[in-house]
């Protein structure tokens, strides 16, 4: 059994089109992320997916159709799934870490 998630064993993946990175680890039905953002990062689509985690360092907000929220260092996320709940994200400072648990796709 693994304990431990080694993010500092993975390496980043592009994201975003290549203007964001990621590092992606699954382990036990999960995947477990580790999402940088800068303000040059663009998220042109919505995404309609769960996310559930919180913010490692620095300040972002993500648009959802109705209405954006700001989130900090240590605030959590929880986003349910589906068109209601569509959303984008964007870094506010020179780097916003996210650190996210979804499930593994089947």
């Amino acid at each position: 059994m693994d304990y431990r998630v080694a993010f500092a064993e993975t390496e980043w993946e592009p994201a975003l089109g290549g203007s964001a990175r990621l590092k992606r680890v699954a382990r036990g039905g999960k995947v477990f992320r580790l999402l940088e953002l800068t303000p040059a990062s663009n998220h042109p689509d919505w995404c309609e997916a769960r996310h559930m985690g919180f913010v490692v360092e620095g300040d972002l907000e993500i648009e959802f159709a109705a209405k954006t929220v700001r989130f900090t260092a240590g605030d959590a996320i929880i986003i349910p799934d589906g068109a209601g709940d569509r959303h984008r994200p964007r870094a506010l400072s020179g780097r916003a870490l996210m650190f996210l648990i979804e499930d593994e796709a089947a």
